[in-house]
Formats: C-alpha cells, structure tokens, sequence
C-alpha cells in the first residue's frame, strides 16, 4: 500500500537539505517553529492511516490500483470530487483551520487535464511526464506545494513589460536535458516543510511573454532554491493542554535563484516552444478552480469551527437563550452551509475531461467560494461581539496558576456559576486562539485571498455566465419579445471549456 506514515513522511524531512530561512537564520525542516505547521500535515497522514477515516482519506490509484491518500489521487469521478471536499471538512474540523495540503494535488489535477490537451494538440509528451511523476508522487504519498503567485512588481504592466524581469518566474536558460529558472512565487503555504514545489503560471501570458509559460515539479531542496518563511502559531500552553494549542502555519517567499529543472519534472515550456504559451493561462485557470472547489470543503469547517466557539461562549456567558444571539449563530451555519451546498452541486455537476480527471461546475464553485470570500471578516466580527472583548485582554495562562494570582483570577473568570472556571478560562483561551492570535490574523486574511479574492469569483463568473440568454426573461415578461425562449441554466463544463480554449488557441 502506498498510504505512508506521518513517520516516514517526517523522516524525509529530516534528511533534506537545508534552504529554509527563518529571520535571517538558515534552519532544518524540523525547526521547532515550523513544528506547529508538520502538525497540521500529521493529521493527514494519520486519518489516512486510521479504518474510521479511511472511507474519505484512502482511496484507489487509476494508475496502479494500490491504495493510495486522497491527497495524491487525480479525481476519477462525481464520487471522488465529493469524498475531496468532505475530507477537507473534516481535517479542517481537527486541526482549527486549514488542512494546506489541498494545493499540491488541486494542481496536480489541474496538470493532469492540461498536459493531456497539450499533447492532443500539440504532439508533445508532456501527459507521458505528469503520469510517471504521479506515479512517484503517489508511491511516495508526497506533500506537495503549489507555487503560483509570482512578484508581479508592477501590477499595469504584463511580465515582459517589466523593468526587472524577474517579477514573473520564468525560464532563463534551455539546455539539452532540462531549464534553468529564475524568480520568486509568493504567499506559499506549507513549502517549507514539503517534500515537492509544482510551479505552475499564474495568468495568461502573450508571444511576448513566451519565457514565462512554464510548469515543473521539483524536490523542496532542489539547489537554488531558497524557502523565506514566516511562521505563526499559538502561545505555548503549560497547563491547558489542547489541541488547538499545537496547530499553526507557515507562509514563504519561495526563490528560485537559476534553478535547473530536468526534462522529465517540466510540463510547460513556452520558451523552447512558443505553440505551449496559451495553455499557462489555461493551467493557471484550471488550478483556481480546483483549488477553490477544495475551498468549498475547508471554509465551510472553518465557519463551523467559529460557530461552535460563539455557541459554546454564549453558553459559557449565559446568552445563549437570547434571539439576536440565535440570529447571529443562525448566520454562521448558514454560510457554513450554503458555501458547502455549493461545492457539492458542483462535484455533482463535474464533467469528465478527455483526459480522464473530473471537473466540477466553475461557477458553482466560484459562486461558493466568493461566499465565503466576503463573509469572512463578518463571521470573526459575530464571535468577537458574542464573546466580548475578554479574547483580547485575557491574563496569560501562568497568572492562573502563580500562587499570588491564581484564585482571585479563577474567581473573577467565571460567568455561568454552573461551569467551573478551568472551562470557562479553556474557552476563552481558545477564542484567543482562533480570534486574535497571530495565526488567527493570517486565517482571516486567507479567507478572503486564498484561492483567489471575490473579486477574481466575480471575474470568472461574469466571463462564463450567459447574461444575454438570462435578459430574455425579463424581455419577455415585459413584453419585448412574444416567445420565451427555452432557458437552461449555464453549466461550465470541461467540453466547453475546452472549445473556448481551441477557439482561443486558434484565434491567438
């Protein structure tokens, strides 16, 4: 069985190479401030590795019928989109906050359709690259990084506009066995304790971007290759143990300073050969979507997560009968909810590609994601009000337990005489955690950017909707038009998508 350990997985960290930065520190991968971070990773492994979870966490390789992760598994099906999004909830619901595995296969699968297209219209051999690197990544149950936000530096210019060139990755040297690149990708989460970095383009490029439209997978040490990373976790507890205590983040610059890339790791290489430049934007596109259909799965347990803490507070506050608090809670299930239900239609109405690999409806994903994308800051502003302002002030927790302190701290903490104090203090510790912690901060701002802002949903949706066809209701129940004609909700599908691209391709 290809389903490894959090053992093994953290043994191969341990024998990389070092290029992680921490303030102007070169560290291991196994940096205690990066631990927080490994731990969010360790819940994937060992559901995995667990018969209760391995329904959702385990499944089958198209390629070799071993077991393999869900986190290594190109979607075969309607079944496999779903099963994605629910193993996303739940890890979500164990670690507090984001799973930051999701990206890596979100772009696996995102190559698994374009590298296919390539080859049918190009007759390159790009699919035949992605499918025996797959079957190493699934052998290996690899943790992956997708890198795709470059610098940009001037954001009105196109990346051969650029003053400095290097504001976009691209390839700055083509040699007989692979590419040299250069640049930075920016906002990578979980590359400094991942086994691969798969870069892939972040927009559409033009002729005269040619030496940008490049994709390639390569090991996190890979030489050149600098991981700058900022971290972020909780206060350290020494007596209320918790689990949300143990969890945290870490974000980086990840600079590729000449890296050389194989030919076999490269599957997209505009520069060598031009005809390849049109599918970046296409990948870039395809990435987004997946990953903000992984986004259905994770902001739905993210919403519950601030949910179950304003619930248990107004509780612990002896609210909880009151109908504004029920209203407000009421509005967190239903972001919850309806950010879920979206994902779900979409794996619903995923369509298989030529390739194999499903894909769900884009704007029913986009439609979820942007959801989530402004209720965000909203859902951190109910429990703020509900529990109050003690999240921010509380006394760190040895003043709880110093023998000058303890009990007059203890008697004054408790609101509900019906709950002991440790609980009512265990509460709030964990609303410090999850509202204003340094972690708690970067959650809120990846709420609204991962996977893209609501802005960038809106853009997608409005490019695929059909508002003329839309308009022809209210034509005809004006009366400007005598028939109505027949209306079908717009569906987005792989075929469709496609035939835009052809026409796309053909008309560059």
């Amino acid at each position: 069985m290809a389903v490894k350990t959090f053992e093994d997985y953290f043994n191969r960290l341990k024998k990389m190479k070092s290029n992680v930065y921490i303030n102007g520190e070169k560290v291991s991968r196994t940096d205690e401030r990066l631990r927080p971070g490994i731990n969010v990773i360790k819940e994937t492994y060992d559901c995995a590795n667990n018969p209760e979870f391995e329904d959702i966490c385990v499944t089958t390789s198209h390629l070799t019928g071993e077991k393999i992760s869900r986190f290594c598994h190109i979607h075969q099906s309607v079944e496999d989109l779903l099963k994605k999004q629910l193993m996303t909830r739940l890890l979500c619901h164990r670690v507090g906050g984001c799973i930051q595995r999701c990206m890596g296969i979100d772009a696996m699968n995102a190559l698994s359709v374009v590298t296919y297209e390539m080859d049918q219209m190009l007759g390159t051999d790009h699919y035949e690259r992605f499918k025996n690197y797959l079957k190493y990544f699934q052998e290996n149950d690899l943790c992956a990084n997708c890198a795709q936000t470059d610098a940009k530096g001037d954001r009105l210019r196109r990346p051969h506009e650029q003053k400095d060139r290097d504001m976009y990755l691209r390839i700055v040297e083509t040699r007989e066995d692979g590419i040299v690149v250069r640049g930075a990708k920016l906002h990578n989460t979980i590359a400094p304790y991942a086994d691969e970095i798969i870069v892939i383009p972040t927009r559409f490029m033009t002729d005269k971007d040619s030496e940008y439209a490049v994709a390639f997978a390569i090991p996190a040490d890979t030489e050149g290759v600098k991981i700058v990373a900022r971290y972020a976790y909780q206060h350290k507890r020494k007596h209320l143990k918790a689990p949300i205590a143990k969890f945290g983040d870490a974000e980086s610059f990840t600079i590729f300073d000449d890296v050389f890339v194989p030919n076999e790791r490269v599957f997209l290489n505009g520069k060598s050969d031009p005809r390849q430049t049109p599918f970046a934007g296409y990948l870039a596109l395809l990435f987004a979507h997946f990953h903000r259909h992984s986004y259905t799965g994770c902001k739905p347990a993210i919403s519950e997560v601030l949910a179950s803490a304003t619930a248990l507070v107004a509780e612990y506050n002896g609210i909880e009968k009151e109908s504004h608090v029920k209203e407000k809670l009421s509005h967190l299930i239903g972001t919850a909810e309806l950010v879920f239900a979206a994902g779900q239609a979409s794996a619903y109405r995923g369509e298989k590609s030529e390739s194999g690999t499903y894909i769900p409806d884009e704007i029913l994903t986009n439609v979820g994601r942007r959801l989530a994308g402004e209720e965000i800051y909203n859902e951190y502003k109910i429990l703020a009000d509900i529990a109050g302002g003690l999240a921010a002030t509380l006394p760190m927790e040895g003043d709880f337990y110093a023998q000058e302190t303890k009990e007059l701290l203890n008697k004054y903490m408790v609101r509900n005489p019906n709950i002991s104090a440790e609980d009512q203090h265990r509460c709030f510790r964990f609303i410090e955690n999850i509202l204003v912690s340094e972690l708690a901060g970067v959650m809120q701002v990846a709420g609204l950017h991962g996977g893209g802002s609501p802005q960038m949903e809106t853009i997608t949706m409005m490019s695929r909707y059909d508002v003329n066809s839309l308009k022809n209701i209210a034509k005809y129940l004006a009366g400007i038009e005598d028939k109505l004609p027949r209306y079908e909700r717009p569906t987005v599908t792989p075929k469709k998508m496609l035939e835009k691209f052809r026409m796309l391709f053909k008309g560059k």
